[in-house]
């Protein structure tokens, strides 16, 4: 017995319905590979072709402008869907907003009369997981023409290709609203920040003149350590044991990569919860606090707040001046900035009551964007199971 629905065949692709075909990439678009101009040819005056190498052009959706060449090879055209071809960036996909020289990591591809632009575009961004199966070399992939044309998927009939690219392309419209909201309302933070972290705007009911104090008035510097990696009964554990690639955008930790056990943690001096790790090596001024008793490797600096200084506060404080920590960093083969030189650093501060009611405004300033980013990434889940579900038939539209 068939497990194949009424009005659906099997296919190369897998089950899509009858009146479907299936297509290589290169019987539906045009696949143009780039090519690199001379070297001498670039610049940054604007003179002739802009110029796309690669990941450093793209953004979100649109490559944007950073360089010229005066002796463009290969085109791309407006409305192309550009695709990364080389190196570690491989199936990482733009939108062509203009007419562009393209160099040998980029390709262009461009839909022809039977299929439509947009649909072709979403049918190459389900398609990047192909994409990169089809790379070779575990370090610098990349993928040829020829791979790129033969990669098959469905093709329903114009309409219905128009009907399912409209469909995804309002999903895209929501989330690219979401990600406009999400960037004006981290530039309002970052404008409360400025004034409210130096001074510069006071809250109602607040005045007076702020402190000048060193990071080690406002509590112990610790710097962390790492325990034993040949003891495996130092780790495995659940304490947490923070390194700077535990460190991101939130400002809360509680749980990291690799954990450590109580014996690992008696090993290294302990963090208590509510400290202020701030990384001192290399990537200078990433910040997060500790939200449970836990540890940190010795590319922290991490502070232990007294009871006249909030943790909250400090934190925003150090995220409001990493300039300030990487003008102080010490230039070596790394930047770095040591225990001594950063407990020296100074900041000007106020009482603990208005460091609490600045650090809740900008708590509850971040708890919002947080919100929108969960909105913004429940909705790009969405889009992803449309995807699956329009783009191989098993939803219909028309």
């Amino acid at each position: 017995m068939s497990d194949v629905s009424e009005g659906y065949r099997m296919s190369e692709v897998g089950v899509i319905p009858k009146e479907w075909g299936v297509n290589e990439l290169g019987d539906a678009a045009e696949v143009v590979m780039g090519q690199s101009p001379v070297g001498t040819s670039y610049n940054r005056s604007g003179i002739g072709a802009p110029l796309i190498n690669g990941p450093t052009e793209f953004t979100e959706k649109y490559p944007i402008k950073i360089q010229w060449t005066s002796q463009p090879t290969k085109f791309c055209k407006k409305g192309d869907v550009l695709l990364c071809v080389r190196g570690s960036s491989t199936g990482r996909i733009n939108i062509s907003d203009d007419e562009y020289c393209i160099g040998r990591g980029v390709a262009a591809i461009r839909a022809k009369s039977c299929a439509d632009t947009s649909f072709i575009t979403f049918q190459v961004d389900s398609a990047v997981k192909s994409i990169l199966a089809l790379t070779t070399g575990s370090t610098f992939p990349n993928i040829d023409g020829k791979s790129i044309r033969a990669i098959q998927f469905p093709l329903p009939p114009l309409p219905e290709q128009q009907a399912i690219a409209s469909t995804l392309s309002d999903m895209d419209a929501l989330i690219t609203a979401l990600e406009q909201l999400i960037t004006k309302k981290r530039n309002i933070k970052q404008g409360a920040m400025q004034q409210l972290l130096t001074g510069e705007k006071c809250l109602p009911g607040f005045g007076g003149a702020w402190d000048v104090k060193q990071v080690k008035q406002l509590g112990e510097v610790i710097t962390g350590g790492t325990p034993p990696t040949q003891i495996k009964e130092y780790w495995n554990g659940s304490i947490p044991w923070v390194t700077p690639t535990d460190i991101t955008e939130k400002k809360d930790i509680s749980q990291t990569e690799r954990e450590i056990a109580s014996l690992g943690l008696a090993s290294i001096r302990k963090l208590p919860y509510n400290s202020v790790l701030i990384t001192c090596i290399a990537s200078i001024g990433k910040n997060v606090i500790l939200r449970k008793d836990g540890a940190c490797n010795q590319q922290i600096n991490a502070i232990l707040p007294n009871n006249k200084h909030n943790a909250d506060f400090i934190y925003y404080l150090m995220e409001n001046n990493k300039k300030y920590l990487l003008e102080n960093a010490g230039i070596t083969a790394t930047n770095i900035i040591s225990k001594k030189d950063f407990s020296v650093l100074s900041f000007s501060v106020p009482r603990l009551i208005e460091q609490q009611a600045i650090a809740q405004i900008l708590s509850d300033m971040d708890t919002e964007i947080e919100a929108l980013k969960q909105k913004r990434d429940k909705y790009k889940a969405i889009k992803q199971g449309m995807m699956q579900e329009l783009l191989t038939g098993k939803t219909r539209l028309v």
